[in-house]
């Protein structure tokens, strides 16, 4: 049964923690709320345990309503956004120095061909353009114009096995993230190589970052290092303090 007396100052916090918490995690229903209304709010193993449950189910309903031949809007170079907003977990003036001379994107896991691959060899391969919308879970968003590899071409190359759930990323500052294979495949999903008709500057990724816009904007992940296929979750840097896994929009 519900406990119906006042809530503590320290449990009313709590709550608006949990409710912070919940926003996160990507679209939890008023009705999974009302789940959590017989917890006792100072049992937090409890709480996390709903709450961890919760978005795991609303990233296997999300992973099923996704559609890999439905596309994102996509937008005139005259709605570009300028300047594009500085978007990342440390301040600007925190953007690492890559050494791109010797800068190589590593390709393994469940790949026929695993590799380093310079950027050279990445320009050289089929690219694409889009201007598309990146959108933040802060809630704000930027039009930007982006050209970059296909990233199911790139895992084509590698001789990735398709069949296998996740692609994550490793990046140079840091940050790590993952996405499910169907939106790895996905035709807008892109590994960009240049912003707005040049090189990808410092502030947006340089020298790669991952430009998905079906997804929330923490799951571009920036300055990519590295990248593996592999049938065990990645998790992600926000997504392993609770934000929602798929983050699909």
């Amino acid at each position: 049964m519900a406990d119906n007396r006042p809530l503590e100052p320290d449990q009313r916090k709590q709550l608006i923690n949990l409710q912070r918490r919940m926003l996160l995690r990507g679209g939890l229903t008023l009705g999974a709320v009302s789940l959590l209304t017989g917890c006792n709010l100072q049992d937090g193993d409890s709480v996390d345990r709903a709450l961890w449950a919760m978005s795991r189910w609303n990233d296997r309903v999300q992973a099923w309503l996704f559609s890999g031949d439905k596309l994102a809007q996509t937008y005139r170079p005259d709605q570009i956004t300028r300047p594009f907003r500085f978007n990342a977990f440390y301040p600007e003036y925190n953007v690492p120095e890559i050494d791109v001379p010797n800068y190589r994107l590593e390709v393994s896991g469940k790949v026929a061909k695993p590799a380093s691959w310079t950027l050279e060899q990445l320009q050289r391969l089929p690219q694409d353009d889009q201007i598309t919308r990146l959108i933040c879970i802060e809630g704000w968003s930027a039009i930007g114009h982006w050209r970059g590899v296909p990233l199911r071409t790139l895992l084509q190359q590698v001789g990735a096995d398709t069949h296998a759930r996740y692609v994550g990323f490793k990046c140079d500052d840091r940050y790590y993230s993952s996405l499910d294979m169907a939106t790895a495949l996905h035709p807008q999903t892109i590994l960009a190589l240049e912003f707005d008709g040049k090189p990808l500057p410092p502030d947006y990724g340089y020298p790669l970052r991952l430009r998905v816009p079906t997804k929330l904007g923490f799951k571009n992940a920036k300055h990519i290092a590295a990248i593996f296929v592999t049938d065990q979750n990645p998790g992600g840097y926000w997504e392993d303090q609770g934000y929602n896994w798929f983050s699909g929009i």
